[in-house]
């Protein structure tokens, strides 16, 4: 966070203090930052993190079984199992997604899984909205401080295609998905509502932004991508060698800080302000978590 902060400083200071009347009194993000709690984070659930181990390092999800259980126990007992341990990243497509998996289906069949798109949420649904319209949802804000779509007449949510996000793929049919995967690598929205998402990358996202870009293999000595070195829920892990990070509460009144010191800039930076934050375009604060 101290990082964060001085980095913030000395832009305004390189800038000068021409511009201090537009932002006085303003906190900008890092200064939000620097001012929270303990009780403003909450550490990422072993249970529910999964690591996937690359000779470049390692990638943190973090998985959300509140809106797609059966996604998320699916990819869990896989992991488990040792299943993607091996196996590879064989499709990678600049700007698209990183997918894995079982490339040429050598490991066999899996059991299809029921589409988990939306789902039904109740009055104790703890979602986090903001004011800002979007175009393919009527409301979007963060439910465990991971970005979700949200329509009140239907009352429904989902998980958003912004980077990062975690999900299985399918063939035409809707009840398809069973063990590959894949992560975006830049927000891909029109796939909201047609795809299971039911995790977010956290950190190690550079990982996946360097592999080697491949297409599908269609038969063996293909080029199959980088290799998954091993794939694990992070409660499997001794607790020496977990990546202990926590993640900013977006049930908390410094998350609503946040955002809005996001949605208009306040270090002297910056000449317009619009008023306005894209739900993709706010990156949720994860750090290394506290003793």
């Amino acid at each position: 966070m101290k990082k964060a902060f001085l980095v913030a400083a000395a832009l305004s200071a390189a800038i000068g203090p021409a511009f201090a009347d537009q932002i006085e009194g303003k906190p900008s993000s890092a200064d939000i930052l620097e001012a929270t709690t303990s009780e403003d984070w909450r550490p990422l659930d072993p249970e529910n993190t999964l690591y996937i181990e690359l000779s470049t390092g390692r990638v943190v999800i973090a998985l959300s079984p509140s809106l797609a259980p059966n996604h998320v126990a699916q990819v869990k007992r896989l992991a488990r199992e040792g299943f993607y341990d091996g196996l590879s990243f064989y499709r990678v497509i600049d700007g698209f997604v990183a997918q894995g998996g079982d490339a040429l289906g050598k490991r066999g069949e899996q059991t299809p899984l029921a589409a988990e798109f939306e789902d039904s949420v109740g009055k104790d649904f703890n979602f986090y909205k903001m004011k800002d319209e979007d175009g393919y949802a009527r409301e979007v804000g963060f439910l465990g401080s991971l970005p979700v779509g949200h329509d009140p007449k239907t009352k429904t949510a989902w998980h958003l295609h912004c980077a990062g996000a975690f999900a299985f793929g399918r063939e035409d049919a809707r009840d398809t998905a069973s063990t590959e995967f894949y992560v975006t690598l830049q927000p891909q929205r029109y796939l909201d509502r047609n795809m299971s998402v039911f995790g977010r990358v956290v950190a190690g996202m550079e990982h996946l932004q360097a592999l080697r870009r491949v297409s599908p293999p269609q038969e063996d000595g293909d080029d199959l991508g980088e290799t998954i070195i091993a794939m694990k829920v992070a409660a499997d892990v001794p607790e020496a060698e977990r990546t202990k990070l926590e993640i900013l509460r977006s049930d908390r009144p410094a998350f609503d800080a946040y955002v809005e010191a996001r949605r208009n800039r306040s270090e002297a930076f910056f000449y317009f302000r619009p008023d306005y934050i894209d739900v993709c375009q706010l990156p949720v604060p994860v750090r290394a978590q506290e003793d």
